[in-house]
């Protein structure tokens, strides 16, 4: 019978919740990076680039391990902001929502920086000309017209941040409750004698999230295609 238990329940909606927050956070900055990479050259781009695209290279415990050491109690930036602001990421779920974002970076900005580049220039030029500030042109031709790709790098992000493991095991462990995703919980469970089934159930639950996570891209980016299009 496919009865999920308070503790799937726990793992699941933590999942969710880390996912959803990373999404949001690092949405922002990934349009802001992403128009930077598509509209503007500059010495160290390319390294800039690549910095992006990084995580999808590492392995994801190298960048757990880098997010301990700058993040941790102990870190540069993660002691400041212990000491100074009450913040703590390590072992907590708010770390847990950090390394899911840093992973789903890279596809969350790609989407992004391709529409961008496949605007026609002569738009915002022609807003330009007609007296539009840049940061006007950018919020009322730019991103409008990127919508697409900026629900598909979110959707794609999300996604990511569901299914992330390595980081966020090395960063903020594997704790029950406050930690314990639905990668972490398959894991766990697939150790101990009799966790088959609740594994089963949790599996099926990250397939029915990602489809419906796609699903969900492919309508908004239509909708947003036939408004833009002015269906």
């Amino acid at each position: 019978m496919f009865e999920i238990s308070p503790a799937e329940w726990t793992a699941i909606l933590l999942s969710l919740r880390v996912a959803v927050i990373a999404t949001l956070v690092a949405t922002p900055f990934g349009i802001a990076l992403a128009w930077l990479l598509a509209r503007r050259d500059f010495w160290g781009k390319s390294v800039l680039d690549a910095v992006v695209h990084l995580p999808l290279v590492l392995p994801p415990v190298v960048t757990g391990y880098l997010l301990l050491l700058s993040f941790g109690r102990r870190g540069l930036v993660g002691g400041f902001l212990a000491d100074y602001l009450g913040i703590v990421f390590a072992f907590r779920w708010t770390g847990a929502a950090l390394a899911c974002g840093v992973m789903a970076f890279p596809l969350l900005v790609r989407p992004m920086r391709l529409s961008i580049e496949a605007i026609d220039r002569r738009l915002e030029q022609a807003a330009e000309t007609l007296g539009a500030a840049p940061w006007k042109v950018f919020f009322t031709v730019t991103l409008p017209l990127a919508l697409p790709g900026v629900l598909a790098g979110m959707v794609l992000g999300f996604a990511k941040a569901i299914g992330e493991f390595g980081a966020t095991i090395t960063f903020v462990s594997n704790i029950p409750g406050e930690t314990q995703t639905i990668s972490s919980a398959i894991y766990s469970l697939i150790q101990t004698p009799d966790g088959d089934a609740a594994a089963g159930r949790l599996v099926i639950v990250s397939i029915a999230l990602a489809i419906g996570a796609l699903i969900a891209a492919e309508w908004f980016a239509r909708r947003a295609t036939q408004r833009l299009h002015g269906n």
